[in-house]
């Protein structure tokens, strides 16, 4: 079995963009705007018809199995508008993430966004924790380290402000992919600069804090190959030598998994040379930052199994990183039959 374990919903019917076009008409006329939770128009067979021409198709011709699917990253857009927004609109992206994994079942398994805000409360999130593990079956998190979208102005992950939500993550056995969301500081391009710099900003504030000694079995996933971490291992190897920490072996690895969510095949090879097989997990995030063709391989960047599949590594190594890693961190999940 091949477990994707980075997957979003960016193919959504044109009811879920409608919703978001009317909140932020709401805030232009009030920027205090409450509102409401309301409807979101999107119905089954539009689900389908998104999903069977899109990620389903790419799945199938592809050859990996099963996809574990959150909302859009780019369109968290937890820096829009007030808590009430980013709550109601959480709410309803939770919402068509289970409706997509009770029509494909076999499929795609779901992970949650959380209705984060810039300056409130990490703790507001939990309720939404609650709903999507307790009551709807998602077996992880997304948790943005910057809701500001690229300023950075409010408390990093080391603070003890994301203690609640890191207590409740321990409690359920449940992971979080670290993920930003667009950018709005004109400084940085989303999907380039702004997520590849936010994971290596997430990993240094997790390194050099006392997050995973309060919290010894708090599972963190760095995105995208974990930005500059692996290149740089060197220095952050030196970095928590100089600061009189344990080695990086002990120090974050216990804790911290990477992805595969790198678009060639020397950045793949670097990173299955760099961190050690059973802390790297498969991932593509198809349909999502690159969706073109490599002219040098003729096949798409984001066809991340034909890098594994070329890697000079055990059988053993590829399992791991191809479906037993996941199974590992994301412990509630359950593989279909």
């Amino acid at each position: 079995m091949i477990i994707d374990c980075h997957g979003h919903y960016t193919t959504t019917p044109p009811g879920v963009g409608d919703y978001r076009d009317a909140q932020k008409a709401a805030l232009t006329k009030d920027p205090n705007h409450q509102g409401e939770k309301g409807v979101m128009h999107v119905s089954d067979d539009e689900i389908r018809e998104s999903i069977e021409n899109n990620q389903l198709k790419l799945q199938q011709s592809r050859g990996t199995d099963l996809t574990i699917f959150s909302p859009r990253a780019s369109w968290m857009g937890h820096h829009i508008g007030n808590e009430y927004t980013s709550q109601y609109w959480t709410e309803h992206q939770n919402d068509i993430i289970r409706r997509v994994c009770d029509l494909f079942p076999q499929n795609f398994v779901p992970v949650a966004q959380l209705p984060q805000s810039p300056h409130v409360s990490p703790a507001k999130s939990v309720p939404e924790i609650v709903r999507t593990v307790e009551e709807m079956g998602f077996i992880g998190i997304n948790l943005n380290p910057d809701p500001s979208g690229g300023y950075w102005n409010d408390v990093g992950l080391s603070d003890r402000a994301f203690y609640p939500i890191y207590e409740k993550m321990v409690e359920y056995d449940i992971p979080a992919m670290v993920h930003v969301s667009a950018a709005c500081n004109p400084c940085f391009h989303t999907t380039g600069s702004h997520y590849l710099g936010a994971d290596t900003t997430a990993f240094q504030q997790l390194m050099m804090s006392d997050v995973f000694k309060d919290f010894p079995t708090l599972k963190i996933i760095i995105p995208h190959g974990g930005g500059a971490v692996p290149y740089h291992w060197g220095r952050f190897r030196g970095m928590a030598q100089d600061q009189k920490l344990p080695p990086l072996d002990e120090l974050v690895l216990n804790n911290i998994y990477f992805d595969t969510c790198v678009y060639h095949q020397p950045g793949i090879d670097l990173l299955l040379d760099v961190i050690p097989h059973k802390n790297i997990l498969f991932a593509s995030e198809m349909i999502g930052a690159v969706r073109g063709i490599d002219p040098e391989s003729g096949h798409y960047f984001d066809d991340t199994k034909k890098y594994i599949d070329a890697a000079h590594i055990s059988a053993e190594s590829k399992t791991m990183i191809f479906s037993e890693n996941a199974k590992r961190v994301f412990s509630r999940l359950k593989v279909p039959a």
